[in-house]
């Protein structure tokens, strides 16, 4: 019995990192799809988002049928409560690949990013792949030192979102208003893409450590705005 169940724990596990996988796929597409103009691709981003839908719904049925089977305590208890977390975070970040999917989608046959801003929102992109990467890698291992250093990357994250910004507020560019709300909402995504990362990673730390002060929850009111 106590088999079945540390294999339940595992699979919890297991099904996380099969989210952040799809999360991956879908803003690396939704990326592709982004900059070369492909609505097919795009129109294969947004489809696919039910994936991670029915994945979140999956988990936390499982996780909820776990809690009352077994009544887990302590660490276990914990690992079904926080996975449920998780699968949110996740879940959003599917809609966040989504989002980029449907500006690519909005302005085929042409581009969305001008070729002036095309390095930064390629760079973005590196960073967003990357960043889910670890949040996979965080989970499967539950290293702390890697949990830490993710934050790393949503720094380059945020450092890229400021420089966007600024070459939106140059009046050299000149952009046309349509391109500026564009790759305004773009860069949002991306950003908020990375912070659910981060979100994952700091509710692994409190997995391991029971430790409240080490997660600090964000406000969901602007995903409900961009999930519109």
């Amino acid at each position: 019995m106590r088999n079945a169940y540390n294999e339940d724990l595992r699979s919890i596990s297991d099904q996380l990192v099969e989210m952040t996988r799809l999360a991956g796929s879908a803003i690396a597409r939704a990326s592709t799809a982004l900059l070369d103009a492909d609505l097919v691709l795009a129109e294969s981003v947004i489809t696919a988002d039910h994936e991670l839908d029915d994945a979140r719904e999956n988990l936390d049925n499982f996780a909820i049928d776990l809690l009352a089977r077994q009544s887990p305590v302590a660490t276990d208890l914990r690992t079904v409560v926080t996975a449920m977390r998780m699968s949110s975070d996740l879940e959003r970040m599917g809609d966040l690949a989504r989002h980029v999917a449907k500006v690519a989608r909005l302005r085929y046959p042409a581009s969305a990013v001008p070729p002036e801003m095309r390095a930064t929102i390629v760079q973005m992109s590196q960073v967003a792949s990357r960043i889910v990467a670890k949040a996979g890698s965080v989970i499967a291992s539950r290293d702390l030192v890697e949990a830490a250093a993710l934050e790393r990357e949503d720094d380059a994250m945020d450092d890229l979102h400021r420089q966007l910004f600024a070459h939106l507020a140059d009046p050299e560019f000149n952009l046309e208003t349509q391109t500026a709300v564009d790759l305004t909402l773009v860069g949002r995504y991306y950003e908020r893409f990375a912070d659910h990362a981060v979100s994952v990673a700091r509710r692994v730390t409190f997995l391991v450590t029971g430790d409240y002060d080490t997660v600090v929850d964000r406000e969901d009111e602007e995903d409900a705005v961009l999930s519109s």
